[in-house]
């Protein structure tokens, strides 16, 4: 029997390695600290591990799940919201495209200005401490954060480039081209993979990560799941 691609749990497979420090759960099932994301993932779609994950949220709370498995939705979690995206890999050599704004690496002092601007672009899940999963770069333009991208789920081999996104008043400059390339590069030059995650209709997005290098490897089922409110 082949060994399941960690690629297919994404979620599960950063809070086994990487983020397991910022992971509560245990063998069954994990999720981030709230204050860091609201992923989390089962081990599988077992009577016990679905229990399990039910067991981590609490009642008014909300998860999010990004698997190529089907989701079973745990007794005691409701669907608020079913998705469907597409997860990209690097298949390519990437280059990073020109330009004339320097690339800044982000951290502490610029954690309030990510997290707006992840608040009003809405790149994916964006919590006050995402800014810490990885390593951010962003563009400034006039003393604002104009664009930013970074790294979320990482296990062996692979890295995800995450939060690309820009200021609406910056678009059309090719800045999230270039902080996307400049991201994934850094991947592959540590020798892993870089990949990322799409709305399935987001059909912009898609044909710029092509332009970068990297193709559709599988679909990927999303699934806000919530813990309601004891009567």
């Amino acid at each position: 029997m082949h060994a399941p691609n960690p690629l297919d749990r994404p979620v599960w497979a950063t809070l086994t390695t990487h983020h397991a420090a910022i992971a509560v759960g245990a063998a069954l099932a994990r999720r981030f600290l709230p204050e860091y994301n609201v992923f989390a993932s089962p081990r599988e779609e077992s009577e016990p591990a679905l229990a399990a994950l039910t067991a981590l949220v609490a009642p008014g709370e909300r998860v999010c799940l990004i698997q190529a498995p089907p989701v079973a939705v745990p007794p005691g979690l409701i669907v608020e919201k079913s998705l469907q995206g597409v997860q990209m890999v690097a298949t390519r050599p990437l280059s990073e495209p020109a330009g004339v704004e320097p690339i800044l690496t982000l951290g502490e002092a610029d954690a309030a200005e990510m997290f707006a601007l992840a608040q009003l672009t809405e790149p994916g899940p964006f919590a006050p401490r995402t800014h810490t999963l990885g390593r951010f770069l962003g563009i400034r333009i006039d003393g604002r954060l104009a664009a930013m991208a970074g790294e979320r789920f990482r296990f062996p081999g692979y890295t995800e480039v995450s939060a690309v996104c820009t200021h609406p008043d910056f678009r059309g400059r090719g800045l999230a081209r270039r902080l996307s390339a400049k991201v994934a590069v850094a991947i592959r030059e540590r020798g892993e993979q870089a990949f990322l995650h799409a709305w399935k209709t987001n059909t912009p997005a898609i044909t710029l990560y092509r332009s970068l290098g990297f193709e559709i490897r599988a679909e990927m089922n999303v699934r806000v799941l919530q813990r309601p409110q004891r009567g």
